[in-house]
């Protein structure tokens, strides 16, 4: 597959599974969100795509929308004290945060190869172009 044509879905897929974008073969990350500098597989340049603070914006909406709204539909958590409350609902949250971010930064790093967003783009940089 040529780098002109980068389908969307299969890329986020592939980084949804913690593997490179472009072949889907090679290993995405090295640990646990640092990105592999290039792919073992195909040698594409995986640290090149931008993914800073995008990825824990959409894992906090994500988890925000998909558990805290539900959990505010039952009575116990406005009658129980806070004292419970709040460990019980805190901890499992920072664990289900922690368990989605590499998901969803992989799948962030598919949709920046399929746009092909890089680190240095004059269309990564919009403060440059406002002036």
């Amino acid at each position: 597959m040529s780098d002109s044509r980068r389908p969307l879905i299969p890329a986020m897929s592939r980084g949804l599974r913690g593997r490179c974008p472009k072949c889907g073969d090679g290993k995405l990350f090295l640990r646990y969100l640092k990105v592999t500098p290039s792919c073992e597989a195909c040698g594409h340049g995986l640290a090149e795509y931008p993914a800073d603070d995008g990825p824990a914006y959409v894992t906090i909406l994500l988890v925000g929308h998909l558990i805290v709204a539900p959990l505010l539909l039952f009575p116990f958590i406005w009658k129980a004290s806070p004292w419970i409350v709040v460990p019980a609902t805190v901890i499992p949250l920072a664990l289900a945060t922690l368990v989605a971010l590499p998901f969803v930064k992989g799948a962030f790093i598919g949709l920046l190869y399929s746009t092909g967003v890089k680190r240095g783009d004059a269309r990564f940089h919009t403060a440059d172009a406002a002036e």
